[in-house]
């Protein structure tokens, strides 16, 4: 077995259940003579399947943890298992191709090259790895999100709304582990929003994907089937939601819930 294999006792892998294993995670930055602790001790379980919300106030840690689960950043201390894999443990080189193949990522911005086409835009991750057939697989990927009659189209012939499907389909092409997707509707309308989420509903519920958001937005939260909390590098909360919003058929409630969920100080309010 390699070092980057985990074990059988390490894992808990005898099911299968589990895509994410964070055990006393921290991450130390140094500022000249300050150390600061963006996270301190954090523990997390995921299982394949889950739709989980990660929240937190600025500068609770949240950046930083979407940092280490997207393999972008390791550990100062701890140990971050990925599909079985010790994240931990990778060269640089190898962090890249564990991003590439286990980890999908949507971002805020989408981060899509002006002047590619969509089709083109979602066969980069698989240019990447090396995978045959790609043309095929994106326009597959392209379809499930609703976007096969845009094959051709680039970022500015498309909608925010647009933009944001290719950069899913970009996420999903290659089968990851998890789609990690940071503020995911952040730069959409509200209309485009709630298309967004009812994909990642969908590819979710009906395809068993594994779903990450990292959100300030309780809203948002409310979608997912779970959400953990951080504050000051540690996690606040972590709690199951029992009755899930569907994506169009609620309005968006009062900063209330924020006070609920221990994002936002009542002082605040």
């Amino acid at each position: 077995m390699s070092k980057t294999e985990a074990s059988q006792e390490d894992l808990q892998t005898a099911n299968g259940a589990l895509v994410i294993d964070v055990r006393d995670m921290t991450k130390v930055y140094s500022m000249g003579e300050v150390e600061v602790r963006a996270l301190n001790g954090v523990t997390l379980d995921i299982k394949r399947g889950e739709f989980i919300a990660i929240m937190g106030p600025s500068g609770s840690g949240k950046s930083t943890m979407m940092n280490m689960l997207g393999a972008l950043d390791q550990p100062t201390e701890g140990k971050y298992f990925l599909d079985g894999i010790d994240v931990s443990e990778l060269t640089d080189f190898e962090l890249a191709e564990i991003r590439n193949r286990k980890i999908g990522f949507v971002f805020q911005n989408f981060n899509l090259l002006p002047r590619t086409s969509a089709v083109r835009q979602v066969e980069l991750p698989l240019i990447y790895a090396g995978a045959t057939d790609r043309r095929q697989k994106a326009i597959d990927a392209l379809e499930a999100v609703g976007l096969g009659e845009r094959l051709n189209h680039t970022p500015a012939e498309l909608s925010g709304g647009q933009q944001q499907r290719v950069a899913i389909a970009r996420s999903l092409v290659n089968k990851p582990a998890i789609i990690l997707a940071d503020e995911p509707t952040g730069n959409l309308d509200s209309k485009s929003g709630t298309d967004v989420l009812r994909i990642f509903q969908e590819l979710n519920e009906k395809q068993g994907i594994t779903v990450i958001f990292v959100t300030h937005d309780p809203f948002i939260a409310q979608h997912t089937r779970r959400i953990v909390v951080l504050r000051d590098g540690v996690i606040t909360s972590d709690n199951v939601v029992t009755n899930p919003f569907r994506a169009g058929e609620q309005e968006r409630p009062s900063d209330q819930l924020l006070v609920e969920l221990g994002v936002l100080d009542k002082k605040k309010k």
